[in-house]
């Protein structure tokens, strides 16, 4: 009876992870879908920046600060977006391999000298490369919490101030790019100083794929120059910042997607396992159940037949 009790309170507590992870994945659902509203709204913003910008960068002479890249002197920033909670599958520990590898590969020296710092939005990522013993300088939890506009413009205002001074020589930005509900892709990017070529890429974040025909109008049009008011070089002044804040938060928003999407496929994996280990456990109930049974029908029959003689 006792092993008939011990997979009863079994059955019980599965049951009850499984009605909290079946309920995490309605709340991650209805989050994503809202997710998914404001950054598809977003990106062909940003991406319509991005080309603006890389046309002014190629017909201006703009000495602007924000494309110049400090060698001699500063730091190497590196962003690191992740989450404050976990129960998201491989969303975070996938993005900081990446982040590691990068580093080792990229930012080895920059990191023994003392020249690299980590800026981590969540605590997941704070947790981890602060266990790791890199050099945090500052960290962000409750940042996805209540997602603004205004609050990215005012974290990427101090960091372009910083690089206008000198204190950094790159900033590079990590996340997680949404791409489906079961899938994101790690980006690595950077993000200052500003480059035409690498904004002009193939990794444009809400690139429209190409159709037919498409290409072709697009490369007619791209030697087309326009006319500015006042020039180029004071709208380019103008817009270089506003395409730095733009990245981060189409990156903030995309991350934010992201982490719902593997939190809702993470728990309605969770759900169904849940389902499989109670179908075992169900089995295993009825079998104790039936062997009990029979071993209490087998010790009547033998008493009764040890009384009848």
């Amino acid at each position: 009876m006792a092993n008939l009790r011990n997979i009863r309170d079994r059955i019980a507590s599965v049951k009850n992870t499984q009605q909290i992870t079946g309920a995490m994945k309605m709340v991650a659902a209805a989050r994503l879908r809202k997710a998914q509203e404001r950054m598809n709204e977003a990106r062909p913003y940003t991406a319509k920046i991005r080309e603006i910008v890389t046309k002014l960068i190629k017909k201006s002479d703009s000495s602007n600060p924000l494309l110049r890249s400090n060698q001699e002197s500063g730091k190497v920033l590196v962003m690191v977006m992740g989450s404050d909670r976990g129960l998201c599958g491989g969303f975070n520990t996938n993005l900081f391999r990446i982040v590691e590898r990068k580093i080792r590969d990229d930012f080895a020296e920059h990191l023994e000298e003392g020249s690299l710092a980590l800026v981590c939005f969540g605590k997941k990522p704070y947790d981890y490369f602060q266990k790791r013993k890199y050099p945090i300088i500052d960290h962000k939890i409750g940042f996805f919490d209540h997602l603004k506009y205004e609050q990215v413009g005012k974290v990427i205002r101090e960091v372009m101030d910083d690089f206008r001074d000198g204190k950094y020589r790159e900033v590079h930005l990590a996340y997680n790019e949404f791409k489906s509900v079961i899938a994101q892709s790690r980006r690595f990017e950077q993000i200052l100083p500003l480059n035409a070529e690498k904004l002009n890429g193939a990794d444009l974040v809400g690139k429209d794929d190409k159709k037919s025909g498409g290409s072709d109008v697009k490369k007619d049009l791209s030697d087309i120059d326009y006319l500015y008011e006042p020039d180029s070089d004071t709208i380019l002044n103008h817009v270089l910042p506003l395409l730095v804040t733009i990245r981060l938060w189409q990156a903030s928003l995309e991350s934010y997607a992201a982490e719902q999407g593997a939190r809702m496929t993470a728990m309605d994996s969770a759900t169904e396992n849940a389902g499989e280990i109670i179908n075992d456990l169900q089995l295993k109930y009825n079998q104790a159940r039936q062997a009990a049974i029979t071993t209490e029908l087998s010790e009547i029959v033998s008493g009764a037949e040890a009384l009848s003689k």
